[in-house]
């Protein structure tokens, strides 16, 4: 199956090489900014830069809409597509009935639109083992559901039929699990630089952490600390050391009352 890209933002970057990888040739590369679809198209075979989206004449048969959620629009009023082309957006929280609808709005004829999202978080020039990576496959139609599902499992080991509502409710959970702890992680770091300590000193308890919690059958069994003890002598004191920032006390509040009330 030959695929063009539209958006080379990070998703877009590890999809277009790995399509190449496994034989399925990228044939146009589209970005709002030039330069990153130079960049892309020069990661792969012979993808042509495309610097409009009429791609009426492209020979691809899939193309993947990688490109931001407020953008969805934008492009979808102004794409042109082959006949029985298939148009298959990445996004966690756009649902296919939002995609058909914009494709119906802005088009005369029908297109095959579909879902070919990664549940992963993804990083420029960070390699990563996409069959280790969860795709998650909806489609306006059987036929191009099958052609998607077969094209993701040369990708991954782990592919999903899943509803729209049912990737809002997992893009949600995977908000908390990766983008929040993340964020926490940081926090942590600015209190140990705040102090002149090694974050690196954090690093094993952060590594052991994990390891249990992806272990545990309900990660709220191995949950350790004050908070879950109620030791209310190191709450007041921790508190106490961050009353100079007001943002870390109340996430320090807020984080401490949801463990020992859920």
């Amino acid at each position: 199956m030959k695929v063009s890209i539209i958006g080379s933002g990070n998703v877009g970057w590890h999809l277009g090489i790995a399509f190449e990888n496994h034989h399925h040739p990228i044939c146009e590369v589209f970005s709002r900014q030039s330069a990153k679809a130079t960049k892309l198209s020069s990661m792969l075979y012979q993808a042509e830069v495309k610097t409009d989206l009429d791609f009426s004449e492209s020979e691809a048969d899939l193309f993947i809409l990688s490109v931001a959620d407020d953008a969805m629009e934008d492009v979808c009023s102004k794409i042109i597509l082959p006949e029985n082309a298939i148009l298959a957006h990445t996004s966690g929280s756009k649902s296919l009935e939002d995609l058909q609808k914009l494709m119906l709005i802005h088009h005369d004829l029908p297109v095959k639109c579909g879902v070919f999202y990664p549940l992963m978080t993804f990083s420029a020039g960070k390699k990563l083992d996409l069959k280790t990576v969860p795709f998650c496959i909806e489609a306006s139609d059987e036929e191009t559901e099958q052609k998607l599902v077969e094209i993701a499992q040369e990708l991954s080991n782990i592919v999903y039929l899943i509803s729209s509502e049912e990737r809002k409710v997992l893009h949600v959970a995977a908000v908390f699990a990766c983008n929040f702890t993340n964020h926490l992680l940081a926090l942590a770091k600015g209190i140990t630089d705040s102090e002149e300590l090694e974050f690196d000193l954090l690093k094993p308890i952060i590594s052991e952490t994990f390891k249990k919690a992806l272990a545990a059958e309900d990660p709220a069994d191995v949950q350790t600390g004050p908070a879950i003890r109620k030791d209310k002598s190191i709450i007041n004191r921790h508190l106490d050391y961050l009353k100079t920032d007001e943002n870390l006390v109340e996430i320090y509040e807020v984080l401490t009352e949801s463990i020992q009330h859920f």
